[in-house]
């Protein structure tokens, strides 16, 4: 598996969003500093998970399926790249938020089933 190149270094990580546990977020954020576009907060997986999982909102099911391109991080690294996340953080499980026109995360339209 290539190396990624992640848009920041450990040195540039700081402290934005602690004790959130750990969360998945996409290569479109990490390595091609795309902004959070969705996310949404299911029951964690394990005992330090935030059930955080993060999106760019433009990746496609093939891509976000793709274990290579969902990595685990702790939810402070995600905050970093994109740290408008911190508004939503502490909302429950079963919480959606896209980013809005005004670049705003805001919870999101209930999906038709």
């Amino acid at each position: 598996m290539p190396q990624k190149s992640f848009r920041l270094s450990a040195a540039q990580i700081k402290p934005v969003a602690i004790g959130f546990g750990s969360c998945f977020a996409t290569d479109r954020i990490t390595v091609d500093g795309a902004q959070v576009g969705y996310c949404y907060r299911e029951d964690p997986s394990t005992a330090t998970d935030s059930g955080w999982r993060f999106f760019a909102g433009d990746e496609s099911d093939e891509y976000a399926n793709n274990p290579a391109n969902l990595v685990m991080y702790d939810v402070n690294t995600v905050a970093n790249y994109d740290p408008t996340i911190a508004t939503v953080l502490e909302a429950p499980c079963g919480s959606a938020f896209e980013r809005n026109s005004s670049g705003l995360l805001v919870p999101a339209a209930a999906s038709e089933a």
